[in-house]
């Protein structure tokens, strides 16, 4: 029978939490991160996940991942770690949420795209949009700009991947007014957020790389972990048809994936035996982490999707296509930020100017894949209205 385990002396709780930077009352039914995490989900950055590409852009089907089920299954994933480590579900949850809130329209593509548009303005990382989102952009609340969310959750999005040597510009001006100690390590709930994207985006980019037919049930025999995943699913049924076997493959692939990196955190967590949630920001290393032979087989796969999927030629033809009309919007609205509607065009200032970058900028990483579609016809096909 499944006993949940006590929360752990080095879990995020309201003893230790570090507040809000506009002070607000404490609500009577939900914990600090409860709320963080109903604000990101009532948040527009959040709906608009829905229509973001993960892999495949929005309208290739119906059936594949978006930014949106993508977050919703790293939560799931994250909560079942944090419990199983004595940590705050709801903060894992609140990160695990929030953690893509920054992605532009078509995934990856539309980050390069952003990116070298911005270059001569210190660049685009999704992260820093992220906190430009929940501290700036979302406009829901009539005394503050932003979500106002605690301290702890904008530490763990700044920090989804470790301690920052190098931030953005945005992370560093932001920290300058708000202190997120961001050389350091984060807590282990957003620890255990930041492993859980990579286990539900592997597990979930096989599904739909197998859904896709870029590749196929055989090449995965060999592949570590997944191969012996198949050989499982195969023995559970004497004829599993196709969806099935898919389904029971991937599910055992995060059983792995997950229960290793409960067994080697519990290792870490005991050798290093926190008090606080301080003292696992003072640490030296992540002490959420995978096995070295896990995290071996886990690269295997990334390789595998990396040369199979990410850079399978129909992949590639949606991405440089995604890529130019990215490109297209952000010259022809930075060039001319008349073109831009009404409450965006008033901030812009002048054409070419580092502020009409910024501004442009935040309107493109806000589009959803269909919206950016659609703009680009509205600023270049003659035959459609504006």
């Amino acid at each position: 029978m499944y006993t949940r385990p006590p929360p752990a002396p080095f879990a995020v709780s309201s003893a230790h939490a570090r507040g809000r930077l506009h002070p607000e009352p404490e609500a009577a039914t939900r914990s600090p991160w409860q709320r963080d995490r109903d604000r990101i989900i009532h948040s527009s950055a959040f709906r608009k996940l829905q229509y973001k590409t993960q892999v495949f852009v929005n309208h290739e089907g119906d059936f594949y991942r978006t930014r949106l089920t993508h977050s919703i299954e790293v939560a799931q994933i994250a909560r079942s770690i944090a419990r199983a480590l004595g940590l705050d579900e709801d903060l894992t949850e609140a990160l695990s949420l929030a953690h893509d809130l920054g992605h532009p329209p078509f995934g990856h593509a539309g980050e390069e795209a952003l990116n070298t548009a911005m270059k001569p303005f210190g660049g685009f990382d999704h992260n820093a949009q992220s906190l430009r989102i929940v501290t700036m952009l979302e406009s829901r609340y009539a005394a503050w700009d932003g979500l106002n969310l605690t301290w702890e959750t904008l530490e763990g999005l700044v920090k989804h991947n470790g301690p920052l040597k190098n931030p953005p510009p945005y992370i560093v001006d932001y920290n300058e007014r708000h202190r997120l100690d961001i050389t350091t390590y984060p807590s282990a709930e957003a620890q255990v957020a930041a492993i859980a994207d990579d286990i539900a985006y592997h597990s979930h980019d096989l599904d739909d790389g197998l859904r896709a037919r870029l590749f196929h049930v055989e090449d995965l025999r060999h592949l570590p972990i997944v191969g012996d995943a198949l050989a499982a699913a195969r023995m559970s049924s004497l004829d599993v048809p196709p969806p099935r076997l898919r389904h029971e493959t991937i599910r055992r692939v995060i059983d792995v994936l997950a229960s290793d990196l409960i067994a080697e955190s519990a290792r870490r967590l005991e050798k290093l035996a926190p008090d606080s949630p301080d003292a696992i920001r003072r640490s030296r290393q992540n002490v959420i982490a995978f096995s070295s032979a896990i995290a071996e087989a886990n690269q295997a796969i990334k390789d595998f999707l990396f040369a199979r999927m990410y850079r399978h030629w129909r992949v590639n033809r949606m991405s440089a296509k995604a890529k130019r009309l990215t490109e297209d919007v952000f010259r022809l609205l930075h060039s001319d930020p008349t073109l831009l509607p009404d409450d965006w065009r008033a901030r812009a200032g002048e054409p070419g100017s580092q502020r009409a970058a910024t501004i442009v900028c935040d309107y493109v990483a806000g589009m959803t894949d269909r919206y950016a579609m659609d703009e680009h016809r509205r600023l270049t096909d003659l035959g459609v209205n504006g």
